[in-house]
């Protein structure tokens, strides 16, 4: 795309030569943000990059690049300036396949425009997701947990939200170049979607010139992926519980985004350039303080070295062979300083920002939730008065909002007594208890309910099952896998089942999908157990399931490539205020003390 849509040999750069306009949209620009630096920016010809909204001059003589997503607004925008001649040559690229009316806009607003020879190329990329690490991306897409589960939401909104998340995906199995077999549980959001993709797929694949011609890229192998998809409602507490280990807590508790965390006001980038983040980021924390100091230990002796092989020795001394060792100990001291330097600012990073979550850690007592919540979720029961106890001590409103959801969801039978305690202990607190409601009610409400509901969304997938009884048969089934797994997330069980391809109970609830196969078959017939597997969560992942799931993948003989998606990043905080959205539109909990939603 950088070099103009021509093609680049592997592991090779751009044609420097062509200096080149990059001009993005909010989106683009977030997709680009984790994989390419400004430097690298410069390496393949562009001197500038804009965002597609601003004011920019005229520089006639110098082609532009644009990575838009294929709106109304964004094609305006091109065909303005085009007809203003704002840039010599226009490479038009957008993140999904434009539609046929957006594109006849563009033809006809050229013509008018007299700009059509400015218009070099049009190419879909079908680049519609943020990949942030080597086997995780992200949709971008905000607000999809509420969008789905919203009582108030209409039929075709639904329809939207699903068919976004339907073309996100596309864009992700197009890139990877291979169609997988597609598996997810009966009813709800995670049906819609699958059966929507397969739809899309088998329609795609009938066409002429379709973008799967070639053999996949995901891994050696040449066998088919099979994607596992889910809904957030499979299994809540892992989007609402406490973490420990050093990437997740980095996200939840310093607000990591798209690789980046600021923290005393300085940017920090936290990818696989940085060797310390690879090898400890799915370390506990209390290890990776450990780290930090050896590190920081290892480095003052290496600096000590250097100076000894460089300091003066008593009086200046001319013998031939005392200089020439002197200099060839310089030299290396002078070869080996980019190397320190570059670790003295990697440990410096780490340290502050270990001390950043120790700090939060002490001053919320997150070691506290986290073992309370460690413990209910292992028994399935809970210790009252160590529960209110930590409602009652230190931390924010979210993370005793967070505890007391998650004391709702791991104990499958909460007394009322026991659940007014702790209303009681939130409220003294002056918590808002939309969300806490919320989830109460879904867990309390009975199929007689869902039933009557029903009779109203018949066209979509059973809305008040999907809504309630779904959500209720998942809370206790993850639960049970919980109890029954060693701690190991509910999805994380689910996944190595379907993996395996084992017949039993604990696939049988799995709708299977093969787009390649055809319609008319009755049964899709897996043969053997999947090398690889994409796990995608529909309503919010986050890292704590991302770390489960690649551990799965190493633990399994033989290894598995296992990758990671959901429709956003979403950190415990941010979740709890999705759920106290739905709390207020469902009318509960009133307006006291309630988290706004983050937008």
């Amino acid at each position: 795309m950088l070099n103009l849509n021509i093609s680049v040999v592997s592991g090779g750069t751009a044609d420097e030569e062509v200096y080149k306009v990059l001009i993005l949209d909010r989106f683009c620009r977030d997709i680009l943000s984790p994989l390419i630096r400004v430097n690298d920016l410069r390496k393949h010809g562009v001197t500038l990059f804009f965002t597609i909204d601003k004011e920019r001059q005229v520089i006639p003589d110098v082609p532009a690049v644009y990575f838009v997503q294929p709106t109304a607004a964004n094609v305006e925008r091109i065909i303005r300036d085009a007809s203003k001649g704002v840039y010599e040559t226009f490479h038009l690229n957008f993140s999904s396949s434009i539609p046929r009316s957006l594109l006849e806009n563009l033809a006809a607003g050229s013509l008018k425009g007299d700009c059509t020879q400015r218009i070099s190329k049009v190419f879909d990329q079908y680049l519609e997701f943020i990949t942030l690490e080597h086997g995780m991306f992200s949709l971008g897409q905000p607000l999809t947990y509420v969008q789905l589960n919203d009582p108030h939401a209409e039929d075709k909104d639904v329809e939207m939200t699903v068919e976004s998340i339907v073309n996100g995906l596309f864009c992700v199995i197009v890139t990877l170049g291979v169609v997988p077999i597609i598996c997810c549980p009966k009813g709800g959001p995670a049906e819609m979607v699958a059966s929507q993709l397969d739809s899309r797929l088998r329609s795609h694949l009938n066409e002429r010139n379709n973008l799967f011609m070639e053999a996949g890229h995901l891994g050696s192998s040449f066998q088919r992926p099979v994607l596992c998809i889910f809904d957030r409602n499979f299994e809540l507490t892992a989007a609402l519980q406490h973490v420990w280990s050093y990437r997740p807590m980095v996200h939840d508790i310093l607000g990591m985004k798209l690789n980046r965390v600021v923290q005393g006001g300085k940017p920090y980038e936290l990818d696989d350039s940085d060797p310390f983040w690879v090898a400890n980021s799915s370390a506990p924390f209390p290890k990776v303080a450990e780290v930090v100091e050896l590190e920081l230990k290892k480095y003052k002796q290496d600096i000590e070295a250097v100076n000894r092989k460089t300091g003066a020795k008593g009086e200046m001394s001319f013998d031939e062979q005392e200089l020439l060792g002197n200099t060839k100990h310089l030299m290396n001291a002078v070869n080996s300083l980019p190397e320190l330097t570059e670790r003295k600012k990697m440990i410096d990073k780490h340290t502050n920002l270990a001390t950043a979550l120790l700090g939060e850690i002490k001053s919320r007592s997150l070691d506290g939730f986290y073992n309370i919540e460690d413990d209910m979720l292992g028994r399935g029961s809970v210790d009252k008065n160590a529960l209110l106890s930590v409602l009652k001590g230190k931390g924010t409103k979210e993370d005793k909002l967070r505890t007391a959801i998650v004391y709702l969801l791991a104990v499958e039978t909460t007394p009322a007594t026991e659940v007014e305690a702790i209303e009681g202990a939130l409220r003294e607190a002056d918590i808002g208890l939309s969300s806490f409601l919320y989830v109460k009610k879904m867990k309390s409400l009975n199929s007689t309910f869902a039933a009557a509901t029903a009779g109203n969304r018949n066209n979509l997938v059973d809305w008040a099952e999907k809504l309630y009884g779904q959500s209720l048969s998942a809370v206790t089934a993850g639960v049970k896998s919980l109890l029954s797994g060693g701690r190991q997330l509910a999805v994380t069980r689910a996944v190595e089942a379907l993996l395996e391809a084992r017949a039993g109970p604990e696939t049988e609830a799995y709708l299977t999908f093969d787009p390649r196969v055809p319609k008319s078959s009755s049964k899709v017939h897996i043969q053997g157990s999947f090398k690889e597997a994409i796990v995608f969560m529909i309503g919010g992942g986050n890292y704590n399931e991302f770390l489960s799931l690649q551990e799965l993948g190493q633990r399994l003989q033989p290894a598995r490539n296992i990758m990671y998606g959901t429709t956003e990043v979403l950190s415990g905080k941010e979740f709890v205020e999705q759920l106290s959205t739905l709390g207020t539109k469902m009318g509960l909990g009133g307006s006291q003390g309630v988290i706004a939603p983050a937008m």
